[in-house]
């Protein structure tokens, strides 16, 4: 009888560090090989607070080219909303239409401009966004997000117009429990030979670990953690899309290193939206010594308002 609990701990001890393990193992194979593979490599993972893995100190804290592709043309986002709940009024609330207007304000804004200086061999990062349609799913979502493949086979059967440039946001009811991150971001190759971007959110309603702590709008708590979390994968997305472009030495990308960092209360989108979102790193205002600091104190981040 005594063994049945332990076997439920070291259960459970065991996914933990296999989650652990995927988001801090080595980088040097990242985006090699791995579009076209069964379980596509989590990256860009938005960590709850205070659930960040220690990361190795030394040498410079600036984003290295590793050869991978940019978004150069734009960014086509098809959002998908999986789960029975997203029928249910007093939950979705203002989520979906709170996040179409999110997706389509972020380009040509000034915070959608601190991904430009990035590039690849055709050029920089387009600020530029193309809202599509949007998906209801009411079937069961998955009680987590540690299967890149499932959310990758959701997007490839539900969304409705795959195109390379397309990023296909997958937003589930499920509550992020003992999970410890909000969100992350994938690239994958549908049956039909298309490689997407895409990336996955918790329910992130009442969840003060995933809380950018908005207020100065009138988002439901729900929908603003959901948009600041947004805003760091569609950043990733645009700068490392498929996971061999540009991130540092230790992995992380340009929202990774400014994440729970924020510059400014409340950030105007292009249709005058506003929100509370993380800065994303950028090398060139590290080196010229004009961002404002992040977590670790490196003077690095850019959220396009007025800095503290």
């Amino acid at each position: 009888m005594k063994r049945f609990p332990i076997a439920i701990t070291l259960a459970v001890a065991v996914c933990a560090v296999t989650v652990t393990m995927r988001a801090s193992q080595d980088h040097s194979n990242r985006g090699q090989g791995l579009l076209n593979a069964p379980e596509p490599q989590m990256a860009g993972i938005h960590w709850a607070r205070d659930h960040a893995p220690a990361r190795p100190g030394g040498g410079s804290p600036n984003l290295l080219y590793h050869s991978g592709p940019v978004m150069t043309q734009g960014v086509y986002v098809e959002p998908i909303y999986w789960g029975a709940q997203w029928n249910n009024p007093a939950f979705t609330a203002d989520k979906m239409s709170g996040l179409q207007l999110f997706y389509s304000g972020f380009g040509g804004s000034s915070y959608g401009d601190t991904n430009t200086e990035y590039t690849d061999s055709n050029g920089h990062v387009l600020n530029a966004v193309a809202f599509g349609v949007d998906h209801v799913d009411n079937s069961s979502a998955p009680r987590n997000g540690n299967k890149t493949s499932i959310i990758l086979n959701e997007v490839c059967s539900k969304a409705t117009n795959l195109v390379p440039n397309g990023y296909y946001p997958v937003y589930v009811d499920t509550p992020r429990g003992h999970s410890g991150y909000c969100a992350w971001h994938s690239a994958g190759t549908c049956s039909n030979g298309v490689t997407v971007q895409f990336a996955f959110f918790y329910n992130l309603d009442g969840d003060a670990g995933c809380d950018p702590e908005d207020a100065s709008t009138s988002h439901t708590q729900g929908l603003e953690a959901l948009a600041n979390v947004s805003g760091h994968e569609l950043s990733e997305a645009l700068t490392d899309p498929h996971l061999n472009a540009w991130y540092d030495s230790n992995g992380q990308e340009n929202a990774d290193k400014c994440a729970w960092s924020f510059g400014t209360d409340h950030l105007k989108f292009s249709n005058n939206s506003s929100w509370k979102i993380q800065g994303n790193w950028s090398n060139a205002a590290f080196d010229g010594g004009t961002g404002y600091a992040n977590r670790s104190g490196q003077l690095g981040c850019l959220d396009g308002g007025n800095y503290k």
